[in-house]
């Protein structure tokens, strides 16, 4: 009993943590907002929660971290837009008694930039990135309920600007193998820049509030994911111009009555994946945000941004992933992803 109530406690702490914290999307460091994984890319982004261990769930919400991730090796790769592209390579270890240990490291490159004087003249070129380092734990209170954090240095460097900070996550999550659900929640990117671009200027980081849960149904091959982003704003709803100028206006809002009004906000804090699993060890995913196509579609032309798609499969020891994400029509994120358990290299001995 005293377990089950330091967990809600803890869960209460962690709503009431982001519900007082700056909106989503303004600040320094938004690159520790970006989906890295393909199978978080292709359920939509942002799974927080899943009935098995997944080391790619366990970047979104440290509680995932769990004693099956033992001596687990992951590597990530996103081929994202305009010469941008960035990577992520984890490790995680158990100890009985202890709790899960993991690190990770996060990088992004944002390729060659030209770099000019006041009047035009083409003086060379520069580069830029940002780097974060992932120092996760994770404890389990019971069979059900496990809490986790995750610190991370972030280290930013555009040009002749540099800056340091620390950030951190704090997560629960209950999973329930038996009934094939699992719920999370965790508060991202606590913290502050220690060291700023600017002197006397200090940006807020990215924090978000995100919860989730995924039921996978035991005489189907489906698993449903559905994703809550951005709890701390309840003001994220984008109303789209009209299309139209007049004499008088231009691009005038969108008229709504308050029913769609809040509709349309509840909606676009939903993220909804699905997963289908025909036979083991294979995988199709597909996912739908509906605040990406709300806010970057072309009225004339919507095709398919918000939507997302990917793949996995075990090949001997190996697990491959693949996940496409469409943002606008100038292009869409491939992300790619191989993991594999160390132990399965080895032969353990009997002792």
């Amino acid at each position: 009993m005293g377990t089950r109530f330091s967990v809600l406690s803890l869960f209460c702490l962690l709503s009431f943590t982001a519900v007082f914290a700056q909106q989503g999307g303004v600040g320094a460091y938004s690159f520790l907002n970006l989906t890295i994984t393909p199978r978080s890319a292709s359920l939509g982004s942002k799974v927080v929660a899943l009935d098995e261990s997944d080391a790619g769930v366990a970047l979104n919400n440290p509680a995932h971290l769990n004693s099956a991730l033992h001596n687990h090796l992951s590597l990530s790769y996103v081929r994202y837009f305009a010469d941008i592209s960035y990577g992520y390579v984890s490790y995680a270890r158990h100890f009985s008694g202890i709790g899960t240990f993991g690190v990770g490291l996060q990088h992004v490159g944002y390729g060659q930039f030209t770099e000019a004087d006041p009047t035009g003249q083409i003086t060379g070129s520069f580069t830029g990135y940002d780097m974060a380092f992932h120092l996760m734990y994770s404890r389990s209170f019971d069979s059900l309920f496990t809490v986790g954090v995750n610190v991370k240095p972030v280290f930013s460097h555009l040009e002749s600007y540099r800056s340091f900070g620390i950030a951190a996550d704090i997560g629960l999550e209950y999973a329930n193998r038996e009934h094939l659900f699992a719920a999370g929640i965790v508060v991202r990117n606590i913290g502050t820049m220690l060291k700023t671009y600017t002197p006397g200027i200090r940006e807020p980081l990215p924090l978000e509030l995100v919860a989730g849960f995924s039921q996978k149904l035991r005489h189907a091959p489906f698993r449903f994911v559905v994703s809550f982003q951005q709890l701390q704003n309840l003001d994220m709803y984008y109303r789209r111009q009209r299309e139209y100028f007049t004499f008088f206006a231009d691009n005038e809002q969108e008229k709504q009555s308050t029913f769609e009004r809040i509709g349309n906000e509840f909606i676009s804090h939903v993220i909804l994946g699905v997963e289908f699993v025909p036979v083991r060890n294979f995988y199709l995913r597909g996912g739908y945000n509906y605040q990406r196509r709300n806010e970057l579609k072309i009225e004339e032309r919507t095709s398919m941004v918000g939507f997302s798609w990917g793949i996995g499969v075990k090949i001997n020891k190996y697990h491959i992933s693949y996940g496409r994400a469409t943002y606008h029509l100038a292009g869409a994120s491939n992300h790619f992803s191989v993991s594999t358990n160390l132990d399965d290299f080895f032969h353990k001995s009997n002792l």
